[in-house]
Formats: C-alpha cells, sequence, structure tokens
C-alpha cells in the first residue's frame, strides 16, 4: 500500500512537471515576439515589408525586413492566408493537435495538483505506519543502537547484586541451553526498584551494551494519550513488534506513570490508564506466550503500582538498586573519574568516605563540579581542593558572597550557626560537625553541616533526641544573647525540621510511650499522600501533637542549658566565624579552645571522613521559604 502511494505521487508530479514545461516551452516565441495590431501587419504586408509568417491558430507570428518578430491576433473573418500569398510572403502553419494537447493539460493542471497535494500529506499523515497523525495508535518503542557511547556492565559500579541478578538475564539469552537442560525458564520480567539517581535506566542500557539481541526502549508515559484505547493499542503493537524481533528486551522507563493501582483513580473502569494496564497484564501473562521477550522496568515509586504487576510471571524478579555504600562510591567514582585527569593528591576513597547518602547521579555531578572548578582556575587536572570545593557547593550550595549583610545580621547569623555547633560537639550522639559557615550559601544566610562518621542506616531514640537538640539551638543561642522579644524568623528552618523529626518519632516510629507502636501515618496522610488532617478520635490527636511538643521542649531546653553552661566557648566560636566566616571540624574545636584556627604544620583541619550532612541552617529573609540542604532522616526500615 505505501509503495502504491509512493508511485502514484511520483506519476503526478513527472505530469505536473511535464505540463509546466509545455506551458512555458509553448509560450517561448510568444514571449520573445512584440505584439502588434492587426492593421500594422496589413500594412507591413502590403509594403512588401514581412520576409516570413507562420499562423498558428489565432495568432499570427511574422518577421520583418529588419529582423525583428511580431506577434498579431487575426479577426475570425479575415483572410489572412491570402493575404501574405498574394504578396509573395512565406507561409507556414502549425498544427493545432499539439496545442489541443497543451491546452488539455493546462486545463487539468489544477486538479492534478489538488491531487498530488492529497497524496503527499496522505503519506505524510500515515508517516510509513508509525509516527505520523494517522499512526497514534502505534508504539513508540524505539530500537536502540549503540554503536557510539555502548554501555557494559564494566560501566556500572557500586550496585554489585543488582548487576548479578541482571547478568543472569544476559546469560540466559546468550546460552538459554545451560539453564532450560534444568528445566529453568527464561525470566519474564525485572522489576528494577530504587530511589532517583541509583543508576535503573544505566542498568537497562548495560543490558543493551552486554546482550548482542534487540533491544526496545519506552517510556511509561508514552503509552497514554487523551484518545480512548490508544493505550491499549500501543501496547499490543509494541508486542508485536518485540516478537517479530525475538529473543529482544523491551525497557519502559517509569512504569508507574502507567501501572498505578487499578481502582484508585476518578476515572473507574473506562480509565483509559486502567485500560493500558489491563492490556499490559494480558501481554506480559495472559493466553499467548511471547517466548524470548523479557520486560525490564524501572520506576522508585513501587508501593503505587499494581499487585497484579508484581506477581511472578509477570515481573519474576524485583531488583532493588540502593544508594551506594563507601564501597560501590568508591567504584562509581572510579567510572566516572576514569576521563578526568586526576592531581597525585586525590584519593578516591577519602571522597567516598565523605559523601554517604550520594547515589550515583550525585557522584557524577560531584566529579563534573570538581572538573569545571579546576578548569575556571585554569588547572592541568583536578586537585583534592577542588572536589571539596565541589562537594560544599553540592551539600550547601553556591555561595553568595554578593549579598549584602549589615554587622548586626551576620552577627546574629555568627551566634545562631555558633549555637548548633557548640550543642552538636557537647552532645556525643550528634555527628561529627563537618563545617560551619556565615557566608549564605544557597538560600541560606549561614549553615553548620553535620556528617556521620560511617553510613547510617537507622536512627535510635536517643540520637534523635541529640539531634532535635542541636536543631534547637540555633533559637535557644538567638534568645541568650538577644532576649526573647529580638528573636528573628532565621529559626523557621530549624523549627520545621525538628517538627518534620518529632512527628516521624512519635507517628511512625513508635518512640513515644503515650502513643504507643501504632504507625499513624495512613491516619494523617490520604492514599495519594496530601495531608488529610488525622482520622482518630479527638483525644489521639491531642496526644500525638502533645508528644510532638514535649519532644521539641526537652530538645529546646537541653539546647539552652548546655549554651549556658559552655557560654565562653560559644562566644569564641561565634567571634571567630565573624573573623573567619568558614571553619571546619578541626579549626572548629580549636577556636572553642582559645587557639587560632590554623595549626602551625599547615593543617587546614579539614574532615573528610563525612557523609551526606545534616545541615542546620538559617533561611533567607522568607520565612516560608526551605534551607538549602535541610534534609529530614528517613531511616531504612
Amino acid at each position: 500500500m505505501g509503495n502504491a502511494r509512493n508511485i502514484a505521487f511520483w506519476v503526478v508530479l513527472f505530469l505536473l512537471v511535464l505540463a509546466l514545461f509545455n506551458l512555458f516551452s509553448g509560450g517561448n516565441s510568444t514571449m520573445q515576439s512584440r505584439e502588434a495590431p492587426y492593421s500594422d501587419f496589413v500594412s507591413a504586408v502590403e509594403d512588401q515589408n514581412v520576409t516570413s509568417a507562420t499562423i498558428d491558430g489565432e495568432q499570427v507570428r511574422y518577421r520583418t525586413q529588419d529582423g525583428t518578430d511580431f506577434v498579431t491576433i487575426k479577426p475570425e473573418d479575415a483572410e489572412v492566408t491570402n493575404l501574405l500569398v498574394d504578396n509573395n510572403v512565406p507561409v507556414r502553419a502549425e498544427s493545432q493537435e499539439q496545442s489541443g494537447f497543451q491546452s488539455f493539460l493546462i486545463s487539468l493542471l489544477p486538479f492534478l495538483l489538488l491531487i498530488g497535494v492529497w497524496i503527499y500529506f496522505m503519506n505524510r499523515m500515515q508517516g510509513g505506519g508509525r509516527g505520523g497523525a494517522m499512526g497514534f495508535g502505534k508504539s513508540k518503542a524505539k530500537l536502540l543502537t549503540e554503536k557510539h557511547g555502548r554501555v557494559t556492565f564494566d560501566d556500572v559500579a557500586g550496585i554489585d547484586e543488582a548487576k548479578e541478578e541482571l547478568e543472569e538475564i544476559v546469560e540466559f539469552l546468550r546460552n538459554p541451553q545451560k539453564f532450560s537442560r534444568l528445566g529453568g525458564k527464561i525470566p519474564k520480567g525485572a522489576l528494577l526498584v530504587g530511589p532517583p539517581g541509583t543508576g535503573k535506566t544505566l542498568l537497562a542500557r548495560a543490558i543493551a551494551g552486554e546482550a548482542g539481541v534487540p533491544f526496545f526502549t519506552i517510556s511509561g508515559s508514552d503509552f497514554v494519550e487523551m484518545f480512548v484505547g490508544v493505550g491499549a493499542s500501543r501496547v499490543r503493537d509494541m508486542f508485536e513488534q518485540a516478537k517479530k524481533n525475538a529473543p529482544c528486551i523491551v525497557f519502559i522507563d517509569e512504569i508507574d506513570a502507567v501501572g498505578r493501582n487499578r481502582g484508585s483513580g476518578y476515572g473507574g473502569g473506562n480509565d483509559e490508564r486502567e485500560q493500558t494496564l489491563n492490556q499490559l497484564l494480558v501481554e506480559m501473562d495472559g493466553f499467548e506466550a511471547n517466548e524470548g521477550v523479557i520486560i525490564v522496568a524501572a520506576t522508585n515509586r513501587r508501593d503505587v503500582l499494581d499487585p497484579a504487576l508484581l506477581r511472578p510471571g509477570r515481573f519474576d524478579r524485583q531488583v532493588t538498586v540502593p544508594n551506594p555504600d563507601v564501597k560501590g562510591r568508591e567504584k562509581i567514582l572510579g567510572v566516572h573519574a576514569r576521563k578526568t585527569p586526576l592531581g597525585p593528591d586525590v584519593d578516591l576513597r577519602i571522597i567516598a568516605r565523605g559523601t554517604p547518602g550520594f547515589s550515583g547521579a550525585d557522584l557524577a555531578n560531584l566529579v563534573n563540579e570538581a572538573a569545571l572548578m579546576a578548569a575556571r582556575v585554569g588547572r592541568r587536572f583536578v586537585t583534592m581542593i577542588d572536589f571539596e570545593d565541589a562537594k560544599d557547593k553540592v551539600m550547601m550550595g553556591a555561595e553568595r558572597r554578593s549579598m549584602v549583610l549589615t554587622p548586626e545580621q551576620k552577627e546574629k547569623t555568627a551566634y545562631h550557626e555558633a549555637g548548633h555547633a557548640i550543642v552538636g560537639l557537647s552532645l556525643p550522639q550528634c555527628d561529627p560537625v563537618y563545617k560551619a559557615t556565615i557566608i549564605p550559601r544557597g538560600g541560606a544566610l549561614g549553615m553548620v553541616v553535620s556528617l556521620p562518621e560511617i553510613d547510617r542506616l537507622n536512627w535510635h531514640k536517643s540520637e534523635c533526641e541529640e539531634k532535635l537538640a542541636m536543631t534547637m539551638a540555633g533559637k535557644a543561642a538567638e534568645i541568650i544573647k538577644y532576649g526573647e522579644e529580638n528573636v528573628s524568623n532565621g529559626p523557621a528552618g530549624d523549627i520545621q525540621q525538628a517538627s518534620a523529626l518529632a512527628r516521624a518519632m512519635v507517628l511512625q516510629w513508635g518512640m513515644s510511650e503515650k502513643v504507643g507502636n501504632i504507625d499513624y501515618r495512613e491516619a494523617a496522610e490520604g492514599y495519594s499522600g496530601q495531608t488529610a488532617g488525622l482520622s482518630v478520635s479527638a483525644h489521639t490527636k491531642e496526644m500525638i501533637e502533645s508528644e510532638v511538643k514535649r519532644f521539641i521542649s526537652d530538645a529546646y531546653d537541653t539546647a539552652f542549658r548546655i549554651l549556658n553552661e559552655k557560654k565562653d566557648e560559644w562566644e569564641r566560636l561565634a567571634q571567630g566565624l565573624l573573623e573567619y566566616e568558614t571553619l571546619t571540624g578541626d579549626e572548629i574545636k580549636r577556636v572553642i579552645r582559645g587557639e587560632p584556627p590554623h595549626s602551625d604544620d599547615g593543617d587546614t583541619g579539614s574532615s573528610s571522613d563525612e557523609p551526606k550532612p545534616s545541615v542546620v541552617s538559617i533561611p533567607k529573609t522568607k520565612p516560608k521559604s526551605k534551607p538549602a540542604g535541610d534534609l529530614e532522616p528517613e531511616p531504612s526500615a
């Protein structure tokens, strides 16, 4: 059908060109001749001034003695031939058949033009069966061919267990007899689950690079359109393509866009997304077997997926892709630093220990920022200082040295941040203080960054209480220094962070004896995750709020007591921040002891053995804005 349309299009185009050629070629002689009245023609003939003449229907073309060509239109009753013959003028007559054919083509030209335009647009709309306006029911899956920039499992690091699971699928495609002789069947699907940036899509690209089989990739949002039934049609077409190219792999990125739990929306059974999901369920494991077609999907929202999609036979394997540990981070940094010239002082192990909680995407961004900083100052390779500066920029935001602050604002910021640091250093279970600064970064006027010594996998009640005390130390410092009436909106971010942690302790983690070991998250949130108010009794709600307030009040009292006990150290640190603006962990300890921040041996006091920060900060002038780097801890279950 497509070939017939193409042939018809070229035939019509040829006829159009032929008609235009005949039109202009036939009119060339006319265009080159000068028009003359018929009376002048008669006078020229009678005066013996015409050397030759050509009769072409109503037109008479003649040439005079001086070689000039003229053309005239003869009247219907004029005897032009007799006039020319009587005056001995050579006469030639043009055949009228060609003119008639030419006239026919000219009359046919508008119709040919319309037909040509119609064929052209129909061909464009069909788009060869895909991608055109008439092909919206076809699959948008793309066949991935990576001749350049091919990714393999060697480019994936830090997630060894997930990689092993998928390497087995690749081995199954390469050598199915190895497994089938023992009765093993190839998995029908693998679901990659993990936080954003952990490398799920990179793993899929590595499968494509290693498998050596056709690899189709599509996003979950590419299925659903505004037209009813389009999503289901695209699912059918995608599996038809896959069957033709079996064995092959189909990768569906962000499958939660189409695989959400049915019945949770407002459209009911006729909802377009649910119809698409139903078709996907049938195609993955229905009456017709899809031998050799493996579905690999990725999502960071496994909790919203339909249970029918997760059962064995559809997604036989659910591969967790977590944030990497310290060894994984070191390997990932090594992968991303392959094309970056590193200085002799760069130790990726130290950088990995200083970035717990970073995902693979965070580490790639860290290496890129370090390279940009080195290039900005004209270095030939990236040094450890560049990595430290890049880490500060990623964790705390870019410095805003151009921001104008009054001496009073800088002083209040210094005492606020010094309060955080003193309480954090005084409580043994608080994460070590990595850096304190009063230079505005991101949306904060200043901040104190605490970094755990090892990867933190869970939180204990005593640790949470001490973290709350460090968080509330900023407000306690302002009240001690300036009084109740002069407290600013600076602690707004601290209060928000402390409230989130205290509510998690009471509502989720069972750390309140009064509330007990009950998870009130579903009561506090709607199914969609939007706060809907506690669906509990008024007494229980009052008890929960009372416990949240008690945790925060106790933490504030602890911070207030520590700052009063260590007022001299707090004053020295605040003055040190006003003088030096930024102090690292060891420098803070020396300033508290009354020593200069830099030791005689040139040690800057920077500590690199730290993970992702817990940041306590002052927000900008707008109290509603969330401070940059303000993180809420989320321990693993």
